[in-house]
């Protein structure tokens, strides 16, 4: 073995403090195509996987020289990096999203450094359907004048579970692919064998402090907002019970399409 020492000519390290992985809101499956993903004071990175890495945030500067061990401080997950992701190709509407910082490399599921965090994006309103999706396309407006709400929260709900989530764009559209609603089914009504639609209720939430009002007159006109908001749509779902709401039962059937018209009461 030689004795010779070992001259370092180059040395290329990475610290990662996170990655974040875009999803189909509607099905869940990761997104391959580019997305952009951004935020204030980070360096964010897509790799080959199509994970979009945090390598560097300002608000945790001491972490890039750190590799045997991360510093002490700030605790695992006692910061939050707002990041925002949107498509360039326009199929999936724009969303903030929030992830906790730094991650601890020995936590295990969900909450460890080495799990990507997935970001749903939902589908903008002009967005296509799979076979047998069930349609609800919504109009979310201000009771009061009929204004626009963009960055609305919708659910549909069914028995106590979320069959799907979407969001309400800068018009106050927005559509929600509803996956699984069985073409036929077993009825609880004795005189019925099979039923065709289910029972399921629409709710909007909508947060006033965060999301856009557009004057219906602008709207017509196809004038946008000089400042197109974002919302998250995971903090509206957390805060959904202190915020302006409305529902609509609806019946959904496989294949079939809802167009509603939800106005909201707002402070």
């Amino acid at each position: 073995m030689s004795n010779q020492a070992v001259h370092e000519l180059e040395r290329v390290e990475w610290r990662v403090l996170g990655a974040l992985r875009p999803v189909d809101g509607t099905t869940g499956m990761v997104l391959r195509g580019p997305i952009e993903v951004s935020a204030a004071g980070a360096r964010i990175v897509r790799n080959r996987s199509g994970l979009y890495v945090i390598h560097e945030w300002t608000r945790l500067a001491s972490h890039a020289a750190a590799f045997a061990a991360p510093p002490a401080l700030p605790a695992a997950g006692s910061e939050r990096l707002e990041v925002a992701v949107r498509d360039p190709a326009g199929r999936y509407l724009p969303r903030l999203a929030s992830i906790a910082l730094p991650r601890d490399p020995l936590a295990a599921g969900a909450d460890s450094l080495f799990a990507a965090v997935d970001v749903p994006l939902y589908p903008s309103a002009a967005a296509g359907l799979g076979t047998n999706w069930t349609a609800v396309r919504a109009s979310v407006s201000d009771n009061a004048d009929g204004a626009a709400l963009g960055g609305a929260l919708l659910r549909v709900v069914a028995a106590g579970t979320v069959l799907a989530r979407g969001m309400s764009d800068w018009r106050g559209e927005a559509l929600v692919p509803v996956v699984g609603v069985p073409v036929t089914t077993w009825s609880e009504d004795e005189n019925a064998v099979v039923v065709s639609s289910i029972a399921a209720t629409v709710e909007v939430h909508f947060d006033p402090a965060l999301g856009s009002r557009t004057a219906a007159a602008d709207v017509r006109a196809g004038r946008q907002p000089a400042v197109r908001r974002l919302v998250d749509p995971a903090d509206i779902e957390t805060r959904r019970a202190a915020l302006p709401t409305t529902q609509q039962n609806v019946s959904l059937a496989a294949r079939g399409a809802l167009n509603l018209n939800l106005g909201l009461d707002l402070p």
